[in-house]
């Protein structure tokens, strides 16, 4: 299984960006996926994802601030930040597993990783 982010990059505040994770022997549909970040000495936190009956999930401190969605004809999942700030500079991962009874926010049952997306917002 693989999964691999794209669309990060070096953005100013106030734009949006929209991250992409594309996976092989891994299908979105009907699997949860969960996109997650870490700051600069900072833990990983979960931001959004997709649970496996396909409804979407956005952390309360991120509501409003993003978007997630997927296109299971092209197997990708999508994160879309809007009105990004300084503090959204993290790297961004995505992760799914096959597993899950129902959505889960802890990180730590998460089985598939993808390598990360620097994402870098001036100020």
């Amino acid at each position: 299984v693989q999964l691999v982010e794209s669309g990060g990059g070096l953005v100013q505040t106030g734009e949006s960006l929209e991250l992409s994770c594309t996976a092989s022997e891994f299908v979105f549909d009907g699997n949860d996926m969960i996109w997650v970040r870490q700051a600069p000495g900072k833990e990983r936190e979960a931001v959004a994802g997709i649970g496996s009956d396909g409804s979407p999930h956005v952390a309360t401190f991120m509501k409003g601030g993003v978007t997630v969605s997927s296109d299971n004809a092209k197997n990708t999942a999508f994160l879309q930040i809007h009105n990004v700030k300084p503090e959204d500079t993290a790297v961004y991962y995505c992760a799914g597993d096959t597993k899950m009874n129902g959505f889960i926010w802890y990180l730590g049952v998460w089985t598939y990783w993808g390598q990360g997306t620097q994402v870098t917002v001036s100020s």
